[in-house]
């Protein structure tokens, strides 16, 4: 019998996973239905996408407001699809606010409810666990210390490492990114990714270029290079940077692991690109603004002294991680300037990077397919 799935991506990073999934479910499955939200990388291993992914790509508590009623609309209408056409299951792959409530009504239908990417119960909001065991028939996470609360909790998961891991080469070669960027393979460059969402990015790009000023002021040579998740995106990054006349910043259409393999340092937003970053294993900094509602909340909910991914996995500090009024143009371009001149004498740094790659290395799209083969009854 031709399988069905439903599968629904809000972020970029959801849609690598997704590809990556659908990937292997088709080698399981060659003639299985795929359907829901996705984005290209998605639509291009085969799922037809009824909304552009990007109408779910919100982030915050307060931001989410504004477009509560769209949202809620296009979660409906994925309800009412999936009671129509019983889909083997629905795969929720992260954006669990939008995700998770519609998987709870969905098994509440006696469908197969499955989410990819752990919620940060470990970190905030931990009660969410007890919503979560209601809502799905299996978890798979990313990284192994989060499957402790699911045991816990008798909540069926498995970790399948991350897509990225299993991407991203042991050693990212600098040469040849720059030479596929058409990059001076002499200059001193330094990454600066602002994000992909366009919140993230009004919010951050201008510190990041003050940061960039202080940066040019100790290294006069340095250069600058940006890459951009779409044209909305660098038109943002252009409008700021016509500010800083005197910043020598390249702006890249995407590319932005390339970009990072081909800095010498990277200052990034939050998220997951900064698990790339590390996994390309250069010296970094992290940073994140919410809107000071948003963070006055979230702030006195978080359970955990780290935000960024390579310090949560390494479970101490291993990157300067700035937030909200910390990060500041000056204390950023400190705090990497510092990172950049400590990286090539820090061994055990190298060594820790190295670790955790392996660690999530596990072949994710396969392990996720096969442990939903698993939960659908086929293996």
């Amino acid at each position: 019998m031709q399988k069905r799935f439903v599968i629904v991506a809000g972020e970029a990073s959801g849609d690598i996973l997704g590809a990556n999934l659908i990937k292997h479910l088709k080698q399981r499955y060659p003639d299985a239905i795929f359907e829901g939200i996705g984005g290209p990388l998605m639509i291009e291993q085969g799922l037809d996408s009824f909304v552009p992914m990007e109408r779910l790509s919100v982030m915050g508590l307060v931001e989410v407001l504004g477009r509560l009623r769209e949202l809620l609309g296009i979660r409906k209408s994925l309800f009412n699809h999936c009671l129509d056409k019983r889909p083997d299951a629905f795969i929720g792959v992260d954006s669990p606010d939008f995700n998770l409530p519609l998987a709870r009504k969905l098994k509440e239908q006696g469908l197969k409810a499955i989410h990819y990417v752990s919620p940060s119960v470990w970190a905030w909001r931990q009660k969410r666990i007890f919503k979560i065991k209601k809502s799905v028939d299996l978890m798979l996470t990313l990284f192994p210390f989060e499957l402790q609360i699911y045991q816990d909790h008798k909540v069926p998961a498995v970790c399948v490492g991350h897509t990225l891991a299993d991407d991203v080469p042991m050693e990212s070669d600098k040469h040849q990114a720059r030479q596929q960027l058409g990059l001076d393979q002499e200059a001193e460059w330094i990454a600066i990714l602002p994000g992909s969402r366009g919140g993230e990015v009004s919010r951050l790009m201008p510190t990041f270029a003050q940061a960039m000023v202080q940066i040019k002021q100790s290294k006069p040579n340095a250069k600058f290079l940006i890459p951009a998740a779409n044209i909305e995106r660098r038109q943002q990054i252009e409008t700021v940077l016509q500010e800083y006349a005197s910043v020598d910043a390249a702006i890249i259409d995407g590319r932005s692991r390339e970009v990072m393999a081909a800095g010498d340092a990277i200052l990034m937003a939050s998220g997951t690109a900064a698990l790339e970053a590390m996994l390309v294993k250069r010296p970094m900094v992290v940073a994140y603004k919410f809107t000071k509602l948003t963070y006055a909340i979230m702030s006195r909910m978080l359970k955990v002294p780290y935000v960024s991914l390579p310090n949560l996995l390494a479970q101490k500090r291993l990157i300067p991680e700035l937030l909200q009024d910390d990060a500041t143009g000056e204390r950023l371009a400190s705090a990497l300037l510092t990172e950049l001149s400590r990286y090539d004498q820090d061994a055990e740094l190298h060594d820790t990077y190295k670790r955790l790659h392996e660690l999530l290395k596990r072949d994710a799209g396969e392990a996720a397919a096969r442990a939903i083969a698993q939960e659908i009854g086929d293996e």
